[in-house]
């Protein structure tokens, strides 16, 4: 969920079409529904009372990043984005995260778009010389591991929001734990937000890996319910 009009009563969700449930959502149209969308679930963001913010989003994960900008920015924190893609064609958000900080930067992979590189490139040029009280990073589960590692030698404040597998939301199934310095949380209703430096990031990969087999087959039959 990437944004929200409490005027008309809406909220902007972003979607990336890469599995059986995610294409079919992508081919609703226009007055198309879907039964149930249930929300807010977890835990608010505690950004504190930081002076200088960097919100560092990868690919879809820069759909949340932008809300989160949006806020610090909007409390009067200076803030800078760091959006990294793989290929400009997927480039999403661009002026709606350039209204809601005071720089972006943007990297891919290949150097289509933006600076060539990756987003830990950017946060170590500026950390070297600028100072940061809060990092928040938003994306693959490695990129949020490398980004961890680097803030953690800067000593900065770091948070990330985790995306493990999950099934109902309310604590209740267990597939969404995550170990957080050495203890075990549950991501939808302790997180999504956690300490990027207490998360044990190999592990929550490991977890995201177990499904790969039976998530391909899904996606394949989605191929087929889409045509």
């Amino acid at each position: 969920m990437a944004d929200f009009d409490r005027s008309v009563g809406t909220v902007t969700i972003i979607v990336q079409a890469v599995g059986y449930t995610t294409k079919r959502l992508a081919k609703l149209n226009e007055g198309d529904s879907i039964l149930n969308l249930a929300g807010p679930l977890g835990k608010p963001t505690e950004f504190g009372t930081p002076k200088k913010a960097s919100v560092i989003g990868g690919g879809v994960g820069c759909a949340i990043a932008y809300p989160q900008a949006k806020a610090l920015y909007n409390m009067g924190v200076k803030t800078e984005v760091i959006a990294g893609f793989r290929s400009k064609d997927i480039v999403i958000l661009e002026d709606e995260m350039k209204r809601v900080c005071d720089n972006l930067y943007i990297t891919t992979d290949d150097g289509t778009y933006g600076e060539k590189g990756f987003v830990t490139d950017v946060l170590k040029r500026l950390a070297e010389n600028d100072t940061y009280d809060l990092v928040i990073a938003i994306g693959p589960v490695p990129m949020m591991k490398f980004v961890s590692l680097l803030t953690k030698k800067y000593g900065i404040k770091t948070i990330v929001s985790l995306n493990p597998i999950m099934i109902d939301g309310t604590g209740m199934c267990g597939g969404c734990r995550v170990t957080v310095g050495g203890e075990t949380k549950f991501a939808c209703v302790d997180g999504p937000d956690f300490d990027g430096h207490k998360v044990d990031f190999d592990s929550l990969i490991k977890r995201n890996g177990f499904y790969r087999e039976e998530e391909t087959h899904a996606c394949r039959m989605g191929d087929i319910y889409n045509g």
